[in-house]
């Protein structure tokens, strides 16, 4: 059905929409439920570097330069971990996308993801000029 401008509506630009087959989305899925754990150990890692976590701190009179060493530790590791967490959920998300029929489709306009930004970025769930504007 079609609106006075043109524009394709509701279930009639779902049917339109070209999805990947499963035999090229299976490879994907294998690949980002990889990432996915490697994701995760990394930040299993990464929370157990982080100096705050060490109980016999609290009580401890530590030097000016020990406790800043420590405070830039506490930052290295929560800057990694915010990024690691940040690749976690865009994983998640790129799977969930798989499941219901939706990966490499952008998110925002509906139209689908190049290709090659989904082989350099597999985790993409936005096409590049969205990217480009949600950055802005």
């Amino acid at each position: 059905m079609k609106s006075k401008k043109g524009e394709i509506k509701g279930k009639e630009r779902e049917d339109r929409i070209v999805r990947f087959p499963a035999s090229v989305l299976k490879p994907v899925s294998l690949f980002l439920r990889s990432s996915l754990s490697n994701l995760l150990r990394t930040r299993d890692r990464i929370v157990k570097e982080d100096p705050f976590q060490d109980t016999e701190r609290l009580v401890s009179n530590a030097s000016p330069d020990d406790d800043a060493a420590e405070q830039f530790g506490h930052a290295r590791v929560s800057a990694i971990r915010k990024e690691v967490d940040r690749k976690i959920i865009q994983t998640r998300k790129a799977l969930a996308r798989i499941k219901i029929g939706k990966y490499g489709i952008c998110e925002s306009c509906g139209k689908m993801i190049d290709t090659d930004r989904l082989v350099v970025y597999p985790e993409a769930t936005l096409c590049a000029k969205c990217q480009a504007e949600k950055e802005k």
